[in-house]
């Protein structure tokens, strides 16, 4: 009797918990597919590191509020870029200050000594952020610190020596990516100070020498520079350094987005190809984003889906913040120049399930395939290919009459997403707008992928050259697909996938 108790008892309290799991991930405008907190306030990744078949995933996190509070570092994993599982929070706020963004590496030769004989540590570095100071209007209020863990990342300590590198005086001290550079055996620190990158090394992770500095008359200077990463990319067999620094506001469409440069790195500075500002997606909902380390020749970003023009705003209930879907990185050449490239990552793909394909499909003016996607719950994938001579729109759209629109203006050679329709929007002045990205490729055809996702859209055109990331908020589910053209008279390869939640 007394087991069959304790048997009712184990299958009631598994029951409560998937029903707990259940409801969580059902709020209205929660994402299904992409990466989102249980519960509470999500901002940037952070941490980020592939370690024996499994991806870690951490981030902003504030437990206590769904609006940005003291920051700690959340924490799930997943052996897919797909499903996650979710986490304790693995760093907490102490003396030092709040824990802000970072990056974390595998110490495979144990340079910073915390493993012993037959471990290997996980070393999280990261930006310990002083309130207190801060509020006495101080200007070394950030410093960069330390955290390992030697049960490949179940755990957290904090090294005793902390912080490992002291602000000399900067205001804006922050978000270290930190990599390994081989052709010198020494880690290189890659550090948003204000308004340029400042590079440093280390033997050890402990002692850091300052480098060079970059940027300060390059780019794009509307805000404060943040979130730096630094990796190589080989194309035709040689490589290609990328510099990442998100900016915030100053973004192409408003408020927070991730600029770029390509050029090269010889451990000490680093050098653009050009001086031209680009944009790794020209969306508002992109931001903060950086690579997983230790992940070889393999690059892969994510990042944060939402603008810190609304971030603390948006009319979500109970969670706040999601991440972007995965996306492969790579080096892509036009007439001579050298362009960052994003494609969803393939992993993706375990997800989907074709409810139509075709090969060739001729319409006149508009054509309606919204029967494909009736059953996707909002959830749904577009392939499709079209002439880039003329106009074209994808309207999305529910049975309010609230309506998303995806599209391109053949004479301008521009992209766009126009959410001014889409639905909820007095929750901040600037939301609903039409926002723009350039054309960069010159192919006559172009081959357009968008992703679906309750509520927000990705869109990546040209193979990735061009990409767009949006939320917004409908009333109803999205239920109605039809794309729109005066002169199109055909698609191409055409493809929608259903896409599964991955609750």
């Amino acid at each position: 009797m007394r087991k069959l108790s304790s048997f009712i008892v184990l299958f009631c309290l598994a029951l409560s918990i998937n029903t707990f799991a259940q409801q969580t991930f059902k709020e209205q405008h929660r994402p299904q597919y992409h990466f989102s907190p249980p519960a509470n306030w999500m901002n940037d990744p952070n941490g980020m590191v592939y370690h024996k078949g499994v991806y870690h995933f951490f981030y902003q996190y504030f437990p206590d509020g769904t609006t940005w509070g003291p920051m700690h570092w959340g924490h799930a994993v997943s052996k897919d870029l797909v499903k996650w599982q979710h986490k304790p929070t693995a760093l907490f706020p102490d003396s030092l200050g709040y824990i802000f963004s970072g990056s974390a590496v595998v110490d495979v030769n144990n340079t910073a000594g915390f493993a012993k004989a037959g471990q290997t540590a996980l070393v999280a570095i990261f930006t310990h952020h002083n309130a207190k100071l801060e509020q006495k209007k101080a200007n070394n209020y950030q410093n960069q610190s330390l955290a390992y863990s030697l049960d490949d990342g179940e755990t957290w300590t904090k090294y005793e020596g902390n912080p490992v590198l002291k602000n000399p005086g900067i205001v804006d001290f922050r978000d270290p990516k930190v990599m390994w550079y081989e052709p010198q055996n020494k880690w290189i620190m890659t550090l948003a100070t204000k308004d340029r990158i400042t590079f440093y090394s280390s033997p050890d992770l402990k002692e850091w020498t300052k480098e060079s500095e970059f940027g300060a008359q390059i780019g794009a200077h509307g805000g404060v520079w943040e979130c730096p990463d630094l990796f190589p990319i080989m194309h035709k067999g040689k490589q290609v350094w990328v510099l990442l620094v998100s900016i915030n506001p100053g973004g192409p469409n408003g408020g927070s987005a991730t600029q770029y440069f390509t050029g090269s790195f010889d451990g000490k500075t680093f050098v653009p190809e050009v001086e031209k500002t680009k944009f790794i997606d020209y969306g508002t909902d992109n931001y903060a984003g950086v690579t997983w380390s230790n992940t070889g020749e393999r690059k892969i970003f994510i990042g944060w889906m939402n603008n810190w023009q609304y971030a603390n705003v948006v009319p979500t209930q109970g969670w706040r913040g999601a991440a972007t879907i995965p996306r492969d990185l790579d080096i892509t050449e036009v007439n001579g120049e050298h362009f960052l490239s994003s494609r969803p990552s393939k992993e993706l793909a375990t997800i989907q399930k074709d409810s139509f394909r075709k090969s060739s499909l001729g319409f006149t003016k508009e054509l309606d395939l919204s029967n494909h996607i009736k059953d996707a719950g909002g959830l749904f994938k577009i392939d499709m290919t079209l002439d880039a001579s003329n106009d074209f729109h994808i309207v999305l759209s529910n049975k309010l009459g609230q309506e998303l629109t995806i599209g391109y203006d053949s004479e301008e050679r521009a992209y766009y997403i126009d959410r001014t329709k889409s639905g909820k929007s007095d929750f901040e002045a600037g939301f609903a707008k039409k926002h723009t990205a350039p054309r960069i490729s010159t192919s006559k055809e172009i081959k357009l992928s968008l992703f679906a996702d309750v509520a927000s859209v990705e869109l990546f055109a040209d193979d990735g050259l061009s990409v767009m990331t949006d939320v917004f908020f409908p009333d109803e589910t999205i239920s109605n697909l039809k794309v729109v053209s005066a002169k199109t008279k055909s698609l191409k390869n055409v493809r929608i996938a259903n896409l599964q939640s991955i609750h």
